[in-house]
């Protein structure tokens, strides 16, 4: 299967989940009464519920809160959802607040700091890894 089959399937599958036939009318007139940007064709769901093509994020976010599921989990799998749901778990764990702090303090700095502190951690990330590839090393 390709991408885009694989797409089809989920974006079907979550349709009928939702209590919805997976029509291309059905898809179009669902999708559009929710949607605030121009709106699609018939011929534009058909092909995503074929699995010609996939929609673009902002659409995408649209036909997972419509359906009630992850747009993740719509767009790549539920593998990747898990994994998306994981990191963000992991990142959200008081443990990391600190970690947290750090990188939103780093994004906050200008272009130029944020290359220095950039060549900093990487300097010390290379030390680090050439420390524990030296035998007799822990």
């Amino acid at each position: 299967m390709t991408e885009k089959t694989e797409f089809a399937q989920r974006l079907r599958d979550a349709m009928l989940a939702a209590g919805y036939p997976d029509r291309p009318a059905v898809l179009e007139r669902e999708f559009n009464s929710r949607y605030w940007g121009r709106s699609v064709t018939f011929q534009a769901v058909s092909r995503w519920l074929r699995g010609q093509a996939i929609p673009s994020q902002d659409k995408l976010q649209v036909l997972a809160e419509w359906l009630r599921i992850e747009p993740q989990a719509l767009r790549f799998g539920e593998r990747a959802a898990l994994a998306a749901r994981e990191q963000r778990g992991r990142w959200e764990d008081p443990s990391f607040y600190p970690e947290r702090e750090a990188v939103e303090a780093f994004l906050a700095l200008p272009a130029q700091q944020r290359k220095v502190v950039r060549d900093v951690i990487m300097a010390f990330a290379q030390s680090a890894a050439a420390t524990a590839s030296k035998p007799g090393r822990e």
